[in-house]
């Protein structure tokens, strides 16, 4: 469709190129002396070159454009350090505010021997006269063209000096969203300029997931009676954010037709794009009644930096000669960029010349006149040097009035930016900026272009709106359209389950806990809704729910308010409010009391728990009886006799029943940490072990979603459940193992015949289905295993529909105040069961709960025996001296004179006979030993006097 208009657009325009022909009273294009004229190949430098201006001189634009490009003329023209002595000619031609008119213009302008032309204004006539640029060479320096499309590959010679729309209406889709409005409605000039931009607008707004609603067009001439209809029209719509894209010099009858159907007051949202602004700057006076129909308009004008050069060009604006008349009147942004344009013209030509550039005209051979042809098409030449100008243009890089004068590779000039603008009471007032490298902020661009660009939604800033109606609220942007078309509303006619929503004889024609939800959340909208409850489903079977939300999304119906699960395929085509019930697929099986088992007394530990306790036991046992060997004679005797009282004295602990006595303190240490073990160990089995016994256990031969996979029994599915594509399709089960089954009753009767009778095997279905049937059957159903998929319950609304996110905020607000709970109870009020069969595995206790026990328990046992052990060494050291070497026979006991022997030469029997001896023997042996060595010093002390004596 978009092809057909553009070849539709190009014939037009062909035809009116070639009717302009046929009425062209040929121009003679012979340059005369003193023009820039130079013939082919000669270098000198001409005297005068022409350069054109295109415009509407009566208009906005054109009463700003005009005296800054003549100022532009005459202040080239006195420096002398630009072209050296060349002037710059201007020759003027007016397109009085016509596409015919202005064509024409334009292609006389092109036959004047011209090699840059200012212009033009128009969008329209620069799509035409683009390709006369094309052919003849000529670049078309436009400062008010903002069409996105003239910056295509298609016209090389175009270049724009001021921003396109493209930036500006990326700037309106970021107000947009900014504000969180997702839909707009424009209104705009069925022009070349209207079209484009408003089409650049819905692409951007499509990037933030907004849209526009309806675009509203009119004709550049339509009376105010044709714009009321079509703002009548508008306002019956749904959307209250209006985008205004027309021409400065009509525009402001939109606001004023507005004004009288009051749509600018609260609620509405009016965004203009930059021609508002450029109208408002060039009155002379404020008009208040101009001014009170604008009240919290929003608006966008061309930012430029407050420089020096700026602020001395606009305080001699008021006393520039080519004004009609003195004072500020005229002036907007557009002066700026027609300004610069000229001083872009020039440097350009300045650098042509410097660079040896021939400024010349041949024939076109492609234009011939034929044997009585009027059209004379040989007066139109092709400028020589046109691609070496253009290439020097682009290559530009200056400071003017607007700010930096540099072009992209997509011939955009660097750093596009806006103010933002709020009209309200006599003026205007700036809320911010936005720049292409930064989007929102309230500091300058220019200050932002030294640091890292940053269009994160914490970095976007404006200061506060004064709306319509002198609201500071962000309005919500939308309403419910004023063509008395209630809200329709599907509601699924069920067949089962009906306390969620069923048929009703009531007013509203439905019921239900679902039903209660909507309405309570409707209720706290700050605003009135209008519905009305459509029933879907014929009452026989469920309807299907996936089709329910086709036909939301296909505009047959508005919403859709039930048990409507959320999942992942119905997002992609709705949008849904927050869940309101919390859901998941669980499965129902039968189950039966498990028989008695005569290994139950073995449960309550897992195998673990049982190894690690019984060699806690014998440790425990052996470590004591280490400890008390040497000391206690109830743990001495034959070697078999001490292995039978280490296992009696363990497993006795076990109920505190050991009848041998602890008498060292390392010993009776280890005996109480053990005890307490013992005692929590006991106390642990006991709870278990009576649980076990005394609690009724269900078993059923499926276990979970991931046994009934494996098996080929048929399963039960609630007839028009999402569940039924999610089994077929993401779980892989056969479609014909899957059941329909329409209400509890069918559920009843499925689990009672069991897969051999032509029943099922279980039933998967949501959870809050599932509680309401499991309460219905007394319990005699369980669910087994867990939950297999989370979701939940929500409405569903069309795509973008601002009630889904206000409904959202209304379902938090009746959960936070405990409204929901009330519902629930209301609708959904059972008895309680048991949710899940037994699990044996779940009442068994694990190593990991008493590891900590039996840790403290290990670590003093260890520290025990390391005391032990260094005690023992110290005293066989006291026992077996290394410095001397002699036989102890005579002074040990017989009993103990076979272990005679040199200390020097002991053995590991050795160590281990002494570490048996009991330790009375060994204090017995030490105190005989001292005593020895006592005599023995005294007998050499007398030897020693009475040799001395002799």
């Amino acid at each position: 469709m978009e092809e057909v208009l553009l070849i539709s657009r190009f014939m037009t325009r062909t035809l009116i190129l070639l009717s302009l022909l046929f009425v062209w009273i040929p121009l003679g294009v012979v340059c005369s002396t003193g023009n820039a004229s130079a013939s082919p190949g000669s270098s000198l430098k001409p005297k005068v070159i022409n350069i054109g201006a295109l415009f509407t001189l009566n208009s906005v634009i054109g009463r700003a454009a005009k005296p800054a490009i003549e100022a532009a003329i005459d202040d080239v023209n006195s420096n002398p350090n630009i072209l050296h002595g060349v002037e710059l000619k201007l020759l003027l031609h007016d397109t009085n505010c016509s596409g015919f008119f202005g064509t024409m213009e334009a292609l006389q302008l092109m036959g004047s021997g011209v090699f840059v032309a200012i212009g033009p204004q128009s969008s329209g006539i620069a799509h035409v006269i683009s390709h006369v640029g094309n052919e003849l060479h000529v670049p078309l320096l436009s400062f008010g063209a903002t069409d996105p499309t003239l910056s295509s590959l298609q016209y090389p010679y175009f270049i724009r000096t001021t921003h396109s729309d493209y930036f500006q209406m990326y700037a309106i889709a970021d107000l947009v969203d900014y504000y969180g409005w997702r839909e707009v409605i424009a209104i705009f000039v069925d022009d070349d300029y209207g079209r484009s931009g408003i089409s650049v607008l819905g692409d951007a707004l499509a990037k933030k997931r907004g849209k526009i609603s309806f675009k509203a067009a009119f004709s550049p001439g339509d009376p105010k009676s044709k714009i009321n209809d079509l703002l009548v029209e508008v306002n019956l719509m749904e959307s209250r954010v209006y985008v205004v894209h027309v021409n400065p010099d009509t525009g402001l009858n939109i606001f004023s037709v507005a004004k009288a159907l009051n749509m600018m007051g609260g609620g509405y949202v009016w965004i203009a794009t930059d021609w508002l602004p450029s109208y408002l700057d060039s009155m002379e006076a404020v008009d208040p009644e101009t001014m009170n129909i604008l009240q919290g308009v929003v608006a966008l004008r061309h930012y430029t930096p407050d420089t020096n050069l700026k602020k001395s060009f606009m305080s001699s604006w008021n006393n520039l000669k080519y004004k009609e008349t003195a004072g500020p009147a005229g002036f907007n942004s557009y002066a700026l960029y027609a300004y610069d344009s000229v001083w872009l013209a020039a440097h350009a030509l300045d650098n042509f010349l410097n660079e040896g550039g021939n400024l010349s005209f041949s024939n076109d051979p492609n234009l011939r006149d034929e044997n009585g042809s009027m059209l004379h098409l040989t007066s139109l030449r092709v400028f020589n040097g046109g691609q070496q100008l253009l290439q020097t243009l682009l290559r530009l890089n200056f400071t003017g009035l607007s700010g930096q004068i540099q072009f992209t590779l997509d011939k955009h000039l660097v750093h596009p930016a806006y103010d933002v603008l709020n009209i309200g009471g006599t003026g205007t007032r700036r809320i911010g900026y936005w720049s292409n490298y930064s989007h929102f902020s309230i500091v300058p661009p220019e200050d932002l272009y030294t640091k890292p660009p940053n269009i994160s939604a914490g970095s976007q800033h404006l200061y506060s709106v004064i709306w319509p109606g002198e609201a500071t609220a962000t309005p919500k942007g939308w309403v419910f359209p004023n063509n008395g078309q209630p809200l329709r509303i599907a509601v699924p006619n069920r067949v089962g389950y009906k306390e969620f929503v069923s048929k009703d004889k009531s007013p509203s024609g439905v019921r239900g806990y679902c039903i209660d939800v909507f309405e309570a959340a409707m209720n706290l909208l700050p605003y009135a809704v209008p519905r009305t409850y459509m029933l879907y489903g014929d009452g026989k079977r469920n309807p299907s729910y996936n089709e329910l939300i086709s036909r939301v999304a296909q505009n047959k119906f508005d919403a859709a308010v039930g048990d409507i699960t959320i999942v992942t395929n119905r997002t992609k085509i709705v949008d849904f409010t927050q869940p309101y019930r919390e859901s998941g697929l669980v499965v129902v099986a039968p189950v039966k009391e498990a028989k008695s088992n005569p290994w139950a007394f073995l449960k309550p530990f897992t195998r673990e728990m049982w190894f690690v306790t019984a060699a806690f036991f014998l440790f425990v046992g052996a470590v004591v009886w280490i400890l008390e060997h040497r000391k206690n004679h109830e743990f001495r005797g034959s070697p078999s006799q001490q292995l039978v009282t280490i296992f009696w004295f363990s497993f006795s602990t076990m109920f505190f029943s050991h009848r041998e006595t602890t008498v060292s303190s390392s010993g009776r240490l280890v005996l109480i940490i053990w005890l307490f073990v013992v005692l929590i160990i006991n106390s642990s089995y006991t709870a278990s072990l009576t649980s076990i016994l005394t609690v009724q256990e269900l078993t059923s031969g499926i276990q979970g979603i991931d046994s009934l996979i494996s098996s080929s029994e048929p399963i039960g599915v609630q007839d028009g459940s999402f569940a039924i594509n999610y089994l077929v399709d993401e779980l892989n089960i056969a479609e014909a193992r899957i059941v329909k089954l329409k209400n509890a009753e069918a559920y009843l009767r499925a689990l009672d015949l069991g897969p051999q009778r032509g029943g099922v095997a279980a039933i998967i279905d949501e959870l809050p289905y599932i509680e309401l049937f499991l309460s219905s059957t007394n319990c005699l159903y369980r669910t087994v295993g867990q939950e297999f998929t989370k979701s939940g319950w929500g409405f569903a609304f069309q795509r973008d529909s601002p009630l889904a996110v206000d409904l959202s905020t209304a379902i938090l607000q009746l959960s936070e105040n405990g409204d929901l709970q009330k519902i629930h109870d209301k609708w959904l009020t059972h008895s309680e069961c048991s949710t899940q069969t037994n699990q044996v595995d779940e009442n068994e206790l694990s190593l990991s709960s008493f590891w900590g026990l039996f840790l403290i328990c290990g670590i003093t046992c260890v520290l025990a025996l390391t005391m032990f052990c260094c005690r023992i060494c110290t005293q066989y050291r006291r026992f077996s001296p290394a410095d001397e070497e002699e036989e102890v026979d005579q002074e040990i006991e017989p009993s103990r004179s076979s272990r005679r022997r040199s200390f020097r030469s002991t053995s590991f029997k050795d160590i281990m006979d002494f570490v048996d001896m009991k330790e009375a023997e060994f204090k017995e042996m030490l105190k005989r030993k001292n005593s020895h060595d006592n005599k023995e010093r005294s007998s050499h002390s007398l030897d020693r006097q009475a040799s001395s004596h002799a």
